[in-house]
Formats: structure tokens, sequence, C-alpha cells
């Protein structure tokens, strides 16, 4: 199938690349490109196909702070444009709040899902809502909620 439509999927990677401001870097070997760079590609080649399911575990845990909330705007921008649902697994509360609709937060070993928070702030959200006392409350319940396990796990374990 590809062959037969390699045209397609090279302008598709093209436009995809273009997006996430990689426009330029098409014919660069992975190894020539910064990890923000590289991470971006990788995006790209998750939708390529236009997938209805993405599965995202901690894509952007080794970036930098700029480049991570630059990266999680250009994830919303394609969300937007191509509607596939996202399983993000993150220890950043800020970008599970930013990113989801619903956050689910997990229990240690055995890994259980104990809180599910519905994020009801408005979309698209721009970086700017970081910063607001709605944003920083539902973050600081779900830092809540991880610190009252971390205590109930350590309570029964020295009991």
């Amino acid at each position: 199938n590809f062959k037969t439509r390699r045209k397609e999927y090279e302008e598709r990677a093209r436009k995809l690349l273009q997006k996430v401001g990689l426009g330029g870097y098409e014919d660069k070997f992975p190894w020539q490109l910064s990890g923000g760079m590289q991470q971006r590609a990788s995006i790209c080649r998750a939708l390529i196909h236009e997938p209805k399911m993405l599965l995202l575990d901690e894509p952007f845990g080794a970036l930098d702070a700029f480049t991570r909330e630059e990266l999680w705007c250009i994830l919303r921008d394609l969300w937007t444009e191509q509607q596939f649902n996202v399983i993000l697994v993150t220890h950043d509360l800020r970008e599970s709040v930013f990113l989801a609709d619903t956050v689910y937060v997990m229990s240690k070993s055995p890994g259980r899902f104990v809180v599910k928070r519905e994020i009801d702030l408005p979309r698209p959200r721009d970086l700017e809502i970081t910063y607001t006392t709605q944003f920083t409350d539902i973050v600081h319940e779900l830092r809540g909620h991880i610190g009252a396990i971390r205590k109930q796990t350590v309570e029964g374990a020295t009991s």
C-alpha cells in the first residue's frame, strides 16, 4: 500500500513536518537533530497514517521547559485538526491538566486508577491558562491526591 501511495505519504509527511516547525529539515538524519526536533519528528511519524488512537508515554520528559510547552501547543493544534484519541502517560501534572480532558491518578504497585478528574477548562487552551488560579487549583488538587496515596503507602508499610 505504501508504494502505491508514496507521493501522498511524502506530501503528508512534509506538511506535518512544516506544522511542527521542521520545514527544511526533511532530509536530515535523526542524529543531526536536537532532542526537541527528534521528538517533533516522532510525533509526525506517529501521525502520518492518521491514527484514531495515539499512545504517548512520557513524550516530553527529556526536554527543557520551553520546548516541552511548545510541543504541548503543537500536539494541541494537531489534535484540533485530526481529532485522534490520546492516552498520555506523564508524571507532569501541569502537562496532564493542559492537554487532557480527563486525568487519572494511579497508585504505585500494583498500579490502579485511584482518582478520575474531568478537566473542565475551555478549549483551545493557550499557555496563559497555566498561570490562572483555576488551572493551578486543579494541579494542586491532583497533587493532594498523590500526596494522600503516598501517605497511605508509608503508613501501610510501617504498620
